[in-house]
């Protein structure tokens, strides 16, 4: 994969976008960066891991990027679907997928050196870290979706857990069950395709939120 290095950009992905597949940026720093539903992300120069990647289109490239990039930060990384990476119940890092045609636009920004209140970081080297992540995409992207799907379970701290799910228009609560073979999150006997979920964490009587 060729890595373009940049210093200070607006955003890793506006960056990617124009480039081939094949493709890896990877920022000093991000001046808008964002997660999903427009959240920014921030982080001091040089904290974290910030790159984009250029690759084939993948029906489920979420999945494949959640399992590659907990694969590449080491075995106590959890995932939360639908992009959220955890440690110790914290959020490490997070990923947005873009599909544009026959290809994807992976960004992923993962705490090393710094993280904001209440959050994780992984006090890694970062060349190391993206040398690792490059290959853990490379072999996952192309992995059969049953052993992909099977990946994600693995590593999984939402399955089994009651969530909040907020929708357009609606929010509610179940147990989340298990992810369909579209990578869909099914809670309460509900296929979610999409939204924003909350781990809802239960202390006696009273829920707690993470």
């Amino acid at each position: 994969m060729e890595i373009v290095r940049v210093g200070s950009v607006a955003s890793t992905q506006e960056v990617a976008r124009p480039l081939p597949i094949g493709t890896a940026v990877v920022a000093e720093h991000q001046v808008a960066g964002r997660g999903r539903l427009g959240r920014r992300w921030e982080a001091p120069p040089g904290t974290a891991l910030l790159a984009s990647f250029v690759l084939p289109f993948q029906p489920l490239a979420s999945i494949a990027a959640g399992v590659a990039a907990a694969a590449a930060c080491g075995p106590a990384v959890r995932l939360k679907w639908p992009n959220d990476l955890l440690l110790e119940d914290r959020k490490l890092g997070g990923i947005l997928v873009e599909a544009a045609g026959d290809r994807a636009i992976v960004g992923i920004g993962i705490n090393l050196a710094w993280a904001p209140p209440r959050a994780a970081r992984l006090d890694a080297e970062r060349e190391g870290l993206l040398d690792r992540l490059v290959a853990a995409l490379q072999q996952w992207w192309v992995a059969p979706p049953g052993t992909l799907l099977d990946a994600w379970r693995a590593r999984s701290d939402t399955l089994g857990r009651r969530v909040r799910v907020e929708l357009a228009g609606e929010v509610f609560e179940g147990e989340a069950e298990d992810i369909a073979e579209d990578g869909a999150l099914i809670v309460g006997g509900r296929r979610m395709p999409a939204g924003d979920v909350t781990h809802l964490r239960v202390v006696g009587a009273e829920p707690t939120f993470s």
